[in-house]
């Protein structure tokens, strides 16, 4: 007994230890074989399709957005997303635009177009244009900074984040009054 003590071996596991191999056995058989109380039944696919989409309305939906304080990260990530997509619908756009009707989309009739155009809807359109282009490249900067590991702690995040919103104006005003 002072032997299993030292071991550790509690009362349960000195029971099961030392007892015979055929009444260990049994417990095992016993244990193993058990009588399921819960009938079943099958199904057709449409059925367990019907009972999943009726346990789906029943969860909860996530709150993330009403519950979480708007955050400067996750604003300029989808920024960035956003201006990006937006600035490639326009490119590919503008691109398809000229191989279906090139004598419509050339650049001596965009010129045109623009030269006729009241000076508010230019500097309008400049703006348009320029804030997303200077906000989407000034970001892009700060992400090939993360990927060499610089500015990666959360003050320098917030510092840079900041910074690529100053950058992004004072760019964005250039731009848009640049003759």
């Amino acid at each position: 007994m002072m032997s299993t003590r030292a071991l550790g071996l509690s009362s349960a596991l000195r029971t099961v230890a030392f007892a015979p191999r055929t009444l260990r056995n049994q417990v095992v058989l016993r244990n193993g074989i058990s009588r399921r109380f819960v009938q079943t039944e099958s199904l057709t696919p449409t059925a367990n399709i019907d009972i999943l989409n009726k346990q789906r309305l029943k969860r909860p939906s996530s709150p993330h957005f009403t519950i979480y304080q708007p955050q400067l990260t996750w604003i300029a990530s989808i920024a960035n997303r956003v201006t990006g997509a937006g600035l490639s619908v326009l490119l590919y756009g503008f691109s398809i635009a000229y191989l279906i009707a090139p004598g419509t989309f050339d650049s001596v009739h965009v010129v045109d177009f623009v030269h006729g155009l009241p000076e508010a809807v230019k500097y309008a359109g400049k703006f348009i244009l320029a804030a997303p282009f200077s906000f989407h490249a000034i970001n892009g900067l700060r992400h090939l900074a993360w990927d060499t590991g610089k500015f990666l702690s959360v003050k320098s995040v917030y510092g840079t984040g900041y910074a690529v919103l100053g950058a992004t104006a004072v760019s964005t005003a250039f731009l848009t009054f640049l003759k």
